[in-house]
């Protein structure tokens, strides 16, 4: 396995103290919100700004070393899990996320009945409910 620093260089970036640190606060998993991964982020540093944290939050993106999901009508998060297309489900209630791997066998939604001349290599599929916890918290209230 690669450590932060031969992954970084391997995608063309410069090894810098806030990459790495964004790179170990993604790898514990979880699909962070900014201001989340901004905050973990200043626990490792002396100080860093919310800019840069979005600087390299875009750049580990752009290398394929992140992956920003942005459920609607909610804010842009981000996880470490990349390159597998797989998907995720939200709560509605709680806003919580959880990855879905994908079928075995050919990736779902690859083949649309209509692609309109492009050449398609990724999908996103996000499903929607409610978490084991707002589901308890509903049947309380009923």
């Amino acid at each position: 396995m690669s450590s932060p620093e031969e992954l970084l260089r391997s995608r063309g970036l410069r090894v810098t103290r806030p990459r790495l640190a964004v790179l170990d606060v993604l790898s514990a998993g979880g699909h962070l919100e900014v201001d989340e991964i901004t905050r973990r982020v200043r626990e490792r540093l002396d100080s860093v700004s919310t800019q840069a944290v979005y600087d390299v939050l875009g750049a580990l993106s752009r290398a394929g070393l992140s992956r920003r999901i942005e459920p609607a009508g909610s804010p842009a998060r981000y996880e470490a899990r990349v390159g597998d297309n797989h998907h995720h489900v939200v709560c509605r209630g709680c806003g919580e996320i959880a990855d879905i791997d994908c079928a075995v066998g050919e990736a779902p939604c690859l083949d649309p009945s209509t692609a309109h001349g492009f050449e398609v290599d990724e999908a996103e599929v996000t499903f929607w409910g409610l978490c084991p916890a707002c589901q308890a918290r509903r049947r309380v209230d009923e």
